[in-house]
């Protein structure tokens, strides 16, 4: 149903009042911003803000040329929040607040911190608006809960709106929302993906933050169109099966003269103390999470894009940079906690209510954590002491993995400990394997660039890195241009380089992605169990000197196994012995040497049978082909009768 703001009353009550000082009101963007409304037969703008230490509050407009002194807000008791109902306004309208703090006589001119949009940077007032858009994901809605599940085959493709694809006759032209979704719905159809992830879509000034520096957090950012315009691609994404993921960033904010800055002339939103208050990496504001508000505002915002867009889960950015006080600080630069420690006691406290709020209210989504330390139980229930959320990034595979794989072939004996380290830890957490937009800029290179080798070899090895994500027990992320080898790191101010598809070896990459996908999604020994150790069981992790490694993934519901077994060497290894417990046929349902994956295409002729030759402390054993810098997925066939392509 459309967003109708006059189908309930944006009216603060005493209820409302007192739930926003306690900091349990968390849906905030039904009262606080700016709603159209009747009052008394007449039609207009419901205006409402926090701002306790004004001494005085205008809204100027549009609507009254801009005046600083027509239109004065009332406070509402000791609340420190303002309102104002203005007749004749509409949506529309663009209009900003006048703020003369009382403790100063500062004056300042601010952007709503509610508004449902604002206009398109560097202008920096915000409009009146709403979605009117008409939903038309029930099916989406009624059964996501099984594919958000911890059981379900989640594989996120993450991708910057304004870079993915533009107007091929402007490329300065960005695509808009509407003309975005089908063209993304397309390729993610057909390159398997179960999710897509956006980078922030907050409202933010500067484009070349990628949105990590957001001053609207409760408004689309207006470069692609306007909130029904992006409830209009989430609704057409949800509509052919694929759910939606944003970015969301409450760690920090800029300090922009029209944004939550020293918001009423004094330190609102944020702390005070520059060594809690101002992030030295990014040069921002670092929210005071201690302070009932900002809860009640932050936990609002998840919530809102929650709700109003539907969308299936938020990832959240920079949790190692709010969980430490001395985060990017040297000795001198930080206040310890009440006990001594570095640990930011306020914002633990935040998260751990943050998702227990969200996960009560909407039980369907998953909360995903972008958390670069060894903090413990990041993705642990809070009744056991963990922050709560659904799945936690592993900043440490990522690191281990492209690590090694950068290396020439003939050295990775040597750092053979960087594939099997995270045996160690694998199920500590809920994790997602990232291969995201931080890898691809700053100098870091595009995947294909970073990995060795002439040409050949280059895309050889990005399908090996591919097929490690995807025979491990995670979750998986992939940024956009990595599924067809982008050469070039990303720059967000020009389109990926489609072009490259016309190319063979390009074109075989994305195959390798698209039926990796397929095979995660319908193998559930590959998906069923991510977060379960007793799905996953080493073969042999000790052949350094080969540069060969195996393990095998085990479904108990449906009895499943999946053998994979890996070569990071150039050489072809010819009946090269691995050990299995089923005896009888297993089936190589892929394989990344494959000629239409642009490999050699040594293989194994569609499948092995055992021999009772006992191997890796296994009652029976595969000799196999292992083809040069290459994966091999095989299954166990129950029934060698039934072939893969009479599955369903």
């Amino acid at each position: 149903m459309p967003d109708n703001s006059a189908s309930f009353s944006p009216k603060l009550t005493e209820d409302d009042l007192h739930l926003f000082n306690e900091g349990r009101h968390f849906k905030l963007y039904e009262k606080l911003g700016s709603h159209p409304m009747e009052v008394d037969g007449t039609q207009g703008v419901y205006f409402a803000l926090w701002a306790p230490n004004a001494k005085h509050v205008h809204v100027m407009g549009d609507f009254n040329g801009w005046s600083k002194d027509q239109h004065a807000m009332e406070r509402c008791g000791q609340s420190g929040l303002w309102e104002k109902f203005i007749p004749g306004v509409s949506l529309g309208a663009a209009y900003k607040y006048f703020i003369v703090s009382s403790l100063n006589g500062y004056s300042v001119e601010k952007a709503d911190p509610f508004a449902r949009q604002h206009a398109l940077p560097p202008h920096a007032h915000s409009l009146v608006a709403c979605s009117q858009h008409a939903w038309d994901d029930e099916a989406w809605m009624l059964g996501r809960h099984e594919r958000n599940c911890h059981q379900a085959p989640f594989s996120v493709y993450e991708v910057h709106l304004g870079s993915w694809k533009r107007d091929p006759n402007d490329p300065a032209r960005q695509l808009n929302y509407r003309e975005i979704a089908p063209l993304l719905v397309e390729h993610v159809l057909a390159t398997g993906f179960t999710h897509v992830e956006l980078l922030p879509l907050m409202e933010h000034p500067f484009y070349g933050s990628w949105g990590y520096q957001s001053t609207g957090f409760f408004a689309p950012t207006c470069r692609y169109g306007t909130p029904s315009d992006f409830a209009f691609l989430v609704d057409t994404l949800h509509q052919h099966g694929i759910g939606v993921i944003l970015d969301w960033v409450p760690s920090h904010f800029p300090d922009d003269a029209h944004g939550l800055g020293f918001f009423d002339g004094t330190h609102l939103y944020e702390h005070a103390d520059p060594r809690q208050g101002h992030h030295p990496d990014w040069k921002s504001s670092i929210f005071n999470y201690g302070r009932h508000e900002v809860r009640s505002f932050l936990i609002s915002s998840a919530f809102f894009w929650l709700d109003k867009f539907h969308l299936d889960g938020l990832r959240v950015d920079a949790v190692a940079s709010m969980l430490y006080l001395d985060y990017s600080r040297q000795e001198g630069e930080w206040i310890p906690n009440r006990y001594g420690g570095n640990e930011n006691l306020e914002a633990i406290e935040f998260l751990q209510c943050l998702n227990k709020e969200v996960y009560r209210q909407f039980p369907s989504v998953q909360m995903i954590a972008e958390e670069s330390t060894a903090w413990p139980m990041v993705s642990r229930p809070l009744y056991l002491g963990g922050l709560g959320f659904g799945y936690k990034w592993d900043m440490g595979w990522m690191h281990d993995t492209l690590a090694y794989l950068a290396r020439d072939p003939i050295h990775r004996k040597h750092h053979h400990q960087q594939l099997t380290f995270r045996g160690l830890y694998a199920f500590s957490e809920n994790y997602m394997l990232p291969l995201s937009h931080d890898e691809v800029v700053h100098g870091k290179g595009s995947l294909l660039d970073k990995m060795p080798g002439d040409r050949w070899q280059q895309f050889a090895n990005l399908r090996v890195l591919f097929g490690n994500m995807f025979a491990q027990p995670a979750k998986k992320l992939i940024f956009m241009g990595g599924e067809f080898g982008q050469w070039r790191e990303w720059n967000h101010d020009i389109s990926l380089d489609w072009h490259l598809l016309e190319l063979e070896p390009h074109r075989g990459l994305m195959n390798w992605v698209r039926d990796l996908n397929h095979a995660y999604r319908r193998e559930p020994a590959l998906h069923c169990n991510d977060t379960e150790a007793e799905a996953f069981q080493w073969v042999d992790c000790d052949n350094a000197d080969e540069s060969v490694i195996s393990w095998q993934r085990h479904d108990a519901t449906s009895g499943q196994t999946v053998l994979v077994v890996f070569n990071y060497t150039p050489v072809v290894r010819h009946d090269y012995r691995v050990g299995v417990s089923e005896e009888g046929y297993w089936e190589e349902i892929l394989n990344s040497d494959a000629c239409e994956y642009g490999g050699s295409g040594v293989g194994n002729m569609g499948g092995v049978r055992t021999e009772n030759t006992g191997w890796n402390w296994r009652p029976h054993s595969l000799q196999l082909s292992l083809a040069p810098l290459a994966v091999h997925f095989l299954r166990h066939v129950k029934n060698p009768q039934a072939s893969r392509s009479q599955e369903v």
